[in-house]
């Protein structure tokens, strides 16, 4: 048996070498390739020097094996720049709130993003039922379990509240009001606008 495998070995050693070799568009057998700097996995680590890695690279290019940045990028990085003069939008469309917490008057003008559809509103009430019942009440008339505690909550069919615009709606969660604590780290952008459009439909009510 071991004569056998001694037989073998040179045959093995032949094909372990030739696995090895690379040459024009056959880059050969590659075990865990990069694994020592990982350029897919870490695209902000930059390696700006062209012959870095020179003694082991078979680049097309010509350039190190380590090279990595992108002379396109204006910052040599390899993450693609936004296109210029956009803003980036969430997969619903909703752009940043910039607007600060005594921005209120400027909140009033701004219009719900998102459409008033049987799933946002259905989706609106899941999460108003989660984040708002507890204080305002299931039909928003301030008779929550822990309205009595707080005190002073105005149910949404007050004349006061009845005529808010969605945007003020959704700046006064964001940052809250009184003794209404803000919900802006809480609820993600697009859930407070669907939210808001559950909201104005309890008003209707």
């Amino acid at each position: 048996m071991l004569n056998r495998l001694k037989a073998f070995l040179p045959l093995i050693a032949i094909f372990a070498l030739a696995s090895c070799n690379a040459s024009g568009d056959n880059p050969g057998t590659e075990y865990a390739p990069q694994m020592y700097h990982s350029i897919p996995y870490e695209p902000l680590t930059q390696i700006k020097e062209k012959d870095r890695g020179e003694w082991l690279s078979n680049r097309e290019d010509g350039l190190g094996e380590f090279y990595n940045s992108n002379p396109n990028n204006a910052y040599e990085q390899n993450v693609m720049l936004p296109v210029a003069g956009t803003v980036r939008r969430t997969a619903d469309g909703v752009l940043p709130y910039r607007l600060g917490k005594d921005d209120i008057e400027a909140a009033s003008l701004v219009e719900n993003p998102l459409p008033e559809t049987p799933e946002i509103l259905a989706e609106g009430k899941r999460l108003y039922e989660l984040y708002c019942d507890h204080c305002h009440g299931t039909t928003g008339q301030a008779d929550g379990l822990v309205s009595p505690v707080f005190q002073g909550v105005p149910p949404y069919t007050a004349p006061a509240l009845r005529n808010l615009s969605e945007g003020h709606i959704f700046h006064v969660i964001t940052y809250g009001i009184r003794r209404m604590g803000a919900h802006g780290s809480q609820i993600s952008p697009e859930k407070r606008w669907k939210i808001v459009k559950y909201v104005k439909q309890l008003q209707q009510k």
